[in-house]
């Protein structure tokens, strides 16, 4: 009787299946945009932390 109610779960190899390769993004970015991207962003973030109360009049 243990048997019947017993469930059957899906295998684990379905973790292992890899969805992505399937699927090619229009957009790609090389790695040398997003170091450029990062940087130019810590500079503006640096330039408002500096002058950003004088520049917007705040304080």
């Amino acid at each position: 009787m243990a048997s019947q109610d017993r469930v059957n779960l899906p295998s684990g190899i379905g973790g292992l299946v890899r969805y992505f390769d399937d699927y090619k993004s229009k957009i790609e970015f090389q790695p040398g945009h997003i170091i450029t991207l990062v940087v130019v962003v810590i500079i503006i973030e640096i330039l408002l932390f500096t002058f950003g109360k004088s520049w917007f009049g705040i304080g």
